[in-house]
This record gives structure tokens, C-alpha cells and sequence, in this order.
């Protein structure tokens, strides 16, 4: 299976993207955690991206705040899907980060998901390898069942309460 590269642009990043490192344990999905910069350490993040095929990864989650143009520069140097993960803080609150993730130039598209959407940026890199990777498009059926089970057994218990 292909590895999947979480990539943040601080340490104090970690605190909100372990919940993707989380998710992809959980399914057993090989993953790095590395932190770079897209304007601290440039030379670096773009060598990582253009050697991340070679090294076996097949998606790239990049979370950044404030500025967030880590994965663009990411993008820019790799043919492999970007998972952009606005994080919030900062002046604007992760409003500068979101925008700055979602609002690629044409030929270098990055997916974004919510801001702090950790978890979501691991499901979405599962659901892209799974796309060449039967056992873990089982495991994601799987996960889809799971939650319609809760969402039927709190409907379930809502029902019970408004009779009462």
C-alpha cells in the first residue's frame, strides 16, 4: 500500500493533525508526519514533493495556517493528489488559511477540506488509495456502515425521548 505524507508547516501543528496520523492508524495506513515550511524551508518542501513517488507515497496532506501556502508549493512539485488542511488561528482565524488553500491557479488543484478537518483529510487520502487498494475500500464501506448505525441509534433514542 501506498504511504500517505502528512506534512505541517509548524510543530504547533500537531495538536490539530494528529487526528489525521489518529485515522490513518486506526486503518492501518503507512503514514510520515514531517514539518516544513513553504516560506521557512522552500528548497526542502519542494524536494520532498518531487521525490514523494519514488519514496512510496500516493497522497499528500499539507496543513497549514495563517498563510498557508504549503500546499501549493507542495502541488506545484508533484503530480500526486494534495490534501490542503486549513488550520484556524491568526488574525482572520483561519479565514487567510482556508482561502489561501482553496484558491489554486489552474493546473495545480489541491483538495481542500473544512479548517481543523484533520480527521476528513485522512479519510479522503484512504478513499483516493483505495481507489487501487481493495482491502481499504472495504474498511471504508465499513466505516460508512458504522455511522449510519449511530446516526439510527440516536435517531432511534430521540424518538424514545420525544414519546416519553
Amino acid at each position: 500500500m501506498k504511504k500517505v505524507a502528512i506534512i505541517m508547516g509548524s510543530d504547533s501543528d500537531w495538536a490539530m493533525v494528529k487526528a489525521a496520523a489518529k485515522q490513518l492508524g486506526d486503518w492501518d495506513v503507512p503514514f510520515e508526519a514531517h514539518i516544513m515550511s513553504a516560506h521557512r524551508t522552500p528548497q526542502a518542501a519542494a524536494a520532498f514533493a518531487k521525490n514523494a513517488r519514488d519514496e512510496g507515497f500516493g497522497v499528500i496532506i499539507a496543513a497549514a495556517g495563517m498563510a498557508a501556502h504549503l500546499a501549493g508549493v507542495l502541488a506545484g512539485n508533484t503530480t500526486l493528489p494534495v490534501i490542503g488542511l486549513p488550520l484556524k488561528g491568526g488574525a482572520m482565524d483561519g479565514m487567510d488559511a482556508l482561502l489561501a488553500t482553496v484558491q489554486m491557479p489552474s493546473g495545480v488543484p489541491v483538495a481542500t477540506v473544512a479548517l481543523n478537518g484533520a480527521k476528513n483529510a485522512a479519510i479522503l487520502a484512504c478513499q483516493i488509495l483505495a481507489l487501487s487498494d481493495e482491502t481499504l475500500e472495504k474498511r471504508l464501506e465499513q466505516a460508512k456502515e458504522e455511522m449510519a448505525c449511530a446516526i439510527g441509534e440516536k435517531d432511534a433514542a430521540l424518538q424514545q425521548e420525544l414519546d416519553q
